[in-house]
């Protein structure tokens, strides 16, 4: 029973990530400022925890909890602003499966935060995830653009983020966690508002506030998924459980956004569908 619903969260983080991608997307191309975007994806679920805050227990939270929880915001804020950024400027089916590179990224800071030491099917499942990349992108000019380098900005944060996610739960729990990453990431998204945007927050468009609410659902589906996953499994095996949304984003983006060379884009995504097949049932 306790694999089944981490088969269901891993499968709700999966199909969650994705739409939030779309709805994101969709926002930033209407004339939506990115940053201002991820500030509401974070304001939103934050403001409905409020009432929840009354009923914490506060003295049972160290220092240590404290550090960890502000940086998680911190990395959480910034991750979401280059994410956003990246789907303004680039192709879904092109990012998304650059998302793959988390699992390396989080694997490397879970082997010196967390003491979790991948075997030789692990790591060969990285390879593949790797080497899966190669077939995604038209041309190697294609890795040097605007939006491909906020991508890496947005997972290279991510991946620092799910560590620390992971720490925040072990010094509390899965619900005190997405509370934390909630109103946490609201106040950091907010600072950056501030500090790059000379534009004012007001409240979203009457025919922009459907998919604002829909971006905050899927935000407050994925945090919660994404916390049972990592409290019940390898930060980096989880990571490469998650990048089996390639497939999703890549059809995603062909269907809604007219993107091109499905079938190459495709094949990439299978071969990193593979290698997270690998790490799945040999690296853990």
């Amino acid at each position: 029973m306790h694999i089944f619903f981490t088969i269901i969260a891993v499968i709700s983080r999966i199909f969650a990530n994705s739409l939030s991608n779309v709805f994101q997307k969709k926002l930033a191309c209407c004339g939506e400022n990115p940053i201002k975007i991820n500030f509401i994806n974070y304001l939103i679920p934050a403001i409905a925890c409020i009432p929840v805050l009354f009923f914490i227990d506060y003295s049972l939270f160290t220092f240590e909890f404290w550090k960890y929880a502000i940086l998680c915001g911190i990395t959480g804020a910034l991750c979401n602003s280059f994410m956003v950024l990246a789907l303004k400027y680039g192709e879904l089916s092109v990012l998304g499966p650059i998302n793959s590179y988390k699992a390396i990224i989080g694997l490397i800071f879970g082997i010196f935060l967390l003491h979790e030491i991948p075997n030789i099917y692990g790591l060969l499942g990285m390879g593949l995830i790797i080497a899966g990349t190669y077939f995604i992108f038209d041309s190697p000019k294609e890795i040097f653009t605007k939006s491909v380098m906020y991508r890496f900005l947005a997972l290279f944060f991510s991946a620092i983020e799910s560590v620390l996610i992971k720490k925040v739960i072990l010094l509390s729990s899965i619900s005190v966690s997405f509370i934390i990453s909630a109103i946490f990431g609201a106040i950091f998204s907010y600072l950056i508002v501030k500090i790059f945007s000379k534009e004012k927050v007001e409240f979203p468009a009457k025919s922009q506030r459907i998919i604002y609410l829909l971006t905050a659902g899927c935000f407050v589906l994925m945090t919660f998924s994404t916390a049972f996953v990592f409290k019940n499994m390898n930060v980096g095996y989880a990571l490469s459980l998650f990048q089996l949304s390639v497939i999703i984003n890549v059809v995603l983006g062909y269907k809604l956004f007219k993107e091109k060379n499905i079938i190459k884009k495709l094949l990439g995504s299978l071969i990193i569908l593979i290698g997270s097949a690998i790490i799945f049932i040999y690296g853990r």
